[in-house]
């Protein structure tokens, strides 16, 4: 039975619903005036401290420059290490919205014969809608770059991303660089990855039905890894002797004896898996890591081999059996590496061992034994304390530093680890590994808020739940349970309770008994579940939730289904009236009774005056935007009966006093946000992610819309911000909610 909400009809909130009817009979398309964008001003850009938090698909180390290493990433572009400094570097933040795409990185390169170069092979899908990938080089280690277009796609956020390196430079020639694509080929440049040609001697395996795999759709795999060996050739010439390997269960393994112009297969491979990665050791034999499946989503059977050229044997030196105990503990291996000094020191990671645990296997007598070594292991979370509740996994590179043995490399999907004493291992000692990802960050965040009050930031992230963030440089201990979500996918807090906080949220694996949503009476600090969810609340889509000024009312949504509304958090429910179910809604934040919608869909405009719980369509609206677009509602904070909300190509708009007007000199609004205004005024700072003035970027205006201050630069894009929002409490502070780039902080410098 559905019980109805004890709403009062009359009074107070009944002559407030009559009152807002009759200014929506007034409301009109404000004609824009005169506004522009009005210069720069210099911003500095920060993290918000989280570390880590995505998936780190490859580390590279120079062989001959100690501490010069770089990491890439599947959707949050490619870092440098700074080793005075101890922390990673971003080098791909000036890439802009239009580019937004080359922000997943397929693979990286460097040049052994010259530590200034590295190249970056870009583009993270390969759909439709997706743009072509690029390259991108640079003479002065990835402070600058030079892109050159590539005539197809990449796939950096695709299946197989972990697998590698597709892109390499001949260690005898750096002139040549060669690259492995998905359903293209292998390619070939002799001018430093300024011209591409396909090498069309190259076998069709690469392009084959063989070379993919199916997740949600039909991915191409194609070309993982190309590997030479320098030993074949002298400097100045092009390495004669090479390697490529096709995602392939049908022997994926090839070799050119003439520099890449031919191409045959190695004879006496295993078949039957795919291979994902291969590294050669100082004697000449090349040590290939196998799954049956790319990755990173399954992978239940795999292996290690290793290949001698010099004799042609192959030798299975796979660290340990796959499991027969329990049913389906099937599992892969992700990654294999070697001790540059001493062929004998070897490494491979497990992939997909959900039981009992992935693990790094470490052999110090070439592969004949090896020891599993996180038995032995202690991990150090104070860096990123909310690590202590993850465990490695997705494990698809490990990188011993060639100048220093001791010094260990793996990934995970949630960063990387770093240890400073292997040797350990072999004293009967303890392994200890920190959680080196200062400055690395790769969270996605999904939604945004900044309270009156409280912590200045509370964060709603995709894989690892949200976060309060007292202090926006040091990273702090997830929300705690219970609940735990996967994706905090929508959070609100109460315009006069501002200590309120609600918020909704998915499971990756979906559970019954975890309601998804939960509210907060401390600001974040600890939450409760809602009682229950909406009696077969339809739609699976993205969850939304706002609650009222005064906390007393919630309404919730999962996208494409009805609004539903309750008024002691879960305990009963009904559906709101008269709201599509494409409309976006919002509470003011100085009248409980009151609140807003928006359907981009049809472009109208909606008000509640009785709490929510039925919603009348306001005359006006903006016209149609497009069933692709969110949209948002912006609730002033300084003042009642004022909202502001993103249109896209219709603008950026304020409603309120009886007027709907269009805010001159925004051409296109993808994201906006309010903040605290300037000292003296009333009127709340207003950030935008849109084109200003026929110029995309991001913009401040802190008169209203009137005119606008242009904050970022050439080198702080930030690919596609998702959303953002200003401080509530310091003038000009705002945050970015990136497409994989964490939360960015901007403060105007002094």
């Amino acid at each position: 039975m559905t019980h109805r909400l004890a709403l009062p009809t009359r009074g107070p909130m009944h002559r407030l619903r009559q009152v807002f009817a009759r200014c929506m009979l007034l409301l009109v398309l404000a004609p824009a005036i005169a506004g522009a964008a009005e210069g720069t001003t210099p911003y500095r850009w920060r993290n918000v401290a989280i570390g880590g938090g995505g998936f780190v698909t490859g580390i590279e180390f120079h062989p001959t420059e100690r501490d010069l290493a770089y990491a890439r990433t599947d959707v949050g572009g490619a870092y440098r290490w700074d080793a005075a400094a101890r922390r990673w570097i971003p080098l791909t933040d000036w890439i802009g919205h239009a580019d937004a795409n080359l922000m997943g990185i397929e693979s990286i390169a460097i040049d052994p014969s010259d530590p200034g170069r590295v190249y970056l092979a870009a583009g993270t899908y390969t759909h439709e809608r997706a743009g072509n990938g690029a390259i991108l080089r640079s003479l002065d280690r990835g402070a600058t770059f030079e892109r050159r277009d590539l005539p197809f796609k990449l796939g950096g956020n695709e299946l197989g991303r972990g697998n590698g390196e597709r892109l390499a430079v001949d260690p005898n020639d750096g002139r040549v660089l060669f690259l492995g694509s998905r359903a293209h080929g292998l390619w070939r440049s002799e001018d430093h990855g300024a011209r591409w040609k396909r090498v069309d001697a190259f076998p069709a395996l690469a392009t084959a039905e063989s070379a993919g795999a199916s997740n949600w759709r039909k991915q191409s795999i194609g070309i993982v890894f190309v590997q030479f060996d320098p030993a074949s050739g002298a400097a100045g010439a092009p390495t004669p002797v090479m390697y490529a390997a096709v995602s392939s269960r049908e022997g994926g393994l090839f070799r050119s004896r003439d520099a890449g112009r031919t191409w045959e297969p190695v004879p006496g491979q295993p078949t039957g898996l795919r291979p994902n990665h291969m590294v050669r050791d100082a004697r000449g034999d090349f040590l290939l890591s196998y799954g049956d499946e790319p990755g990173p989503d399954r992978m239940n059977d795999g292996a290690v081999w290793r290949y001698s050229p010099a004799s042609g044997a192959w030798a299975d030196i796979t660290p340990v059996a796959q499991s027969t105990d329990l049913e389906g503990d099937g599992f892969g291996w992700g990654a294999v590496a070697v001790d540059a000094q001493n062929p004998d020191v070897v490494v491979a990671t497990t992939f997909n061992r959900w039981a009992p645990h992935d693990d790094i296997y470490r052999s110090t007598d070439g592969g004949r034994s090896w020891s599993p070594v996180f038995e032995r292991s202690e991990f150090d979370h104070s860096a990123s304390p909310w690590t202590a509740q993850a465990k490695p996994h997705w494990m698809a590179d490990i990188e011993i530093d060639p100048h220093d043995p001791d010094r260990v490399l793996f990934v995970t999907g949630y960063g990387l680890w770093a240890s400073r004493d292997m040797s350990a291992l072999d004293r009967g000692g303890t392994v200890h590994w920190i959680f080196d990802d200062a400055g690395l960050d790769e969270t996605v965040p999904l939604d945004l808020i900044s309270p009156p009050e409280g912590a200045p930031l509370v964060s709603g992230l995709g894989d690892i739940d949200g976060f309060r963030h007292d202090d926006l440089t040091r990273t702090t201990t997830q929300f705690a349970r219970p609940p735990r979500y996967s994706n905090t996918e929508s959070l609100d807090y109460a315009g006069q309770q501002p200590s309120l906080l609600v918020r909704a949220g998915h499971l990756h694996h979906p559970d019954p008994a975890i309601v998804r949503a939960a509210y907060s009476r401390d600001g974040g600090s600890t939450w409760t579940a809602f009682t229950r969810e909406p009696p077969a609340s339809e739609g699976e889509g993205r969850l939304a939730v706002a609650v009222s000024a005064d906390g007393g009312r919630v309404i919730w949504q999962a996208h494409g289904g009805p609004h539903w509304i309750t008024d002691n958090h879960g305990g009963r429910w009904q559906k709101v009236r008269g709201l599509p179910t494409s409309a976006v809604f919002a509470a003011d934040r100085f009248q409980p009774a009151l609140w807003y919608g928006f359907d981009p869909v049809s472009g109208k405009l909606f008000v509640s005056g009785d709490g929510g719980v039925a919603f009348e369509e306001a005359d006006g609206g903006v016209g149609a935007v497009g069933d692709w677009f969110r949209g948002e509602l912006l609730p002033s904070p300084e003042n009642t009966g004022v909202v502001y909300f993103a249109a896209s190509w219709r603008g950026l708009m304020r409603w309120g006093g009886g007027q709907l007007e269009r805010l001159p000199g925004v051409e296109n609004t993808f994201v906006a946000g309010l903040g605290a205004p300037k000292p003296g005024s009333t009127t709340p700072a207003i950030f935008v992610h849109g084109q200003v003035d026929g110029a995309v970027g991001l913009y401040r205006s802190d008169d209203g819309g009137r005119h606008w201050l242009r904050i970022d630069d050439a080198q702080h894009r930030f690919g596609k911000p998702r959303m953002l929002t200003g401080d509530a409490r310091v003038h000009g502070r705002v945050y970015l909610a990136t497409g994989g780039r964490g939360i960015i902080y901007g403060e105007p410098t002094p």
